[in-house]
């Protein structure tokens, strides 16, 4: 039994679905997704498992991450890993990894530092003239290229914020509705427990969008990153 709410996201408390090697088993998923085209038959199936990879390569394909090397199947199977981690934490008794900081920092900080190491081998020129907007006064240049600094060098931190707190906070608020739940059988009437139960299963099914959207959001802003790679 959970002391309290914030308990549900320390994995010590769980036994079942919480072992290492399932998230070795997740991240191979995608890497299978995306490479099920050279043993898998044109079907209904393999359509609808390569339409989140074409959903977001579509997607990569407005930026300039298109022009680098593996960037595209970088991001994709970011993505795909993202929706099954976000999925996966919903489900009963499962140790959510994507409400943890240090899950989402793993794979905003490789992405963002490996961007700028890129851009600074390819044309470190370019990659510093990103810091100052073209047209700007002389006498903001150094306010200018400070802020500009600050807001790139942010990026993996919010990055990795943005999904651990909106993941994080469905959570809490579906084991407070749970507990809720659990104790009204017991002492509130049958209008008010028709009314929790019917809010506890439209907001899973908004947590399930908003998992779906944060691993968009999450890959979509990674790939807006490549922009200021240089061309």
């Amino acid at each position: 039994m959970m002391m309290d709410i914030f308990s549900s996201f320390d994995d010590n408390n769980f036994t079942l679905f919480s072992f290492s090697y399932l998230i070795w088993i997740f991240g191979v998923l995608p890497v299978v997704m995306l490479q099920n085209v050279f043993w898998c038959s044109n079907s209904r199936l393999s359509g609808l498992m390569l339409s989140p990879k074409n959903f977001m390569a579509s997607q990569v394909m407005r930026t300039f991450g298109k022009n680098i090397s593996g960037f595209m199947n970088m991001v994709i199977s970011i993505f795909l890993l993202l929706i099954m981690v976000n999925l996966l934490g919903l489900s009963p008794y499962v140790f959510s990894l994507s409400s943890h900081l240090s899950f989402a920092f793993c794979f905003g900080f490789p992405f963002w530092l490996s961007l700028i190491f890129s851009g600074s081998f390819y044309n470190v020129s370019e990659v510093i003239s990103h810091l100052l907007p073209s047209g700007a006064p002389s006498v903001l240049n150094p306010f200018l290229v400070l802020v500009e600094t600050v807001s790139i060098g942010v990026r993996p931190i919010t990055l990795s914020v943005r999904l651990a707190a909106n993941m994080s906070a469905g959570h809490i608020i579906l084991g407070l509705i749970g507990s809720y739940l659990s104790v009204g059988f017991f002492t509130y009437s049958t209008i008010i427990l028709v009314l929790l139960l019917c809010v506890q299963v439209f907001y899973f099914l908004f947590e399930i969008g908003v998992g779906l959207i944060q691993a968009y959001i999450f890959s979509l802003l990674v790939s807006l990153y490549s922009d200021d790679h240089p061309s």
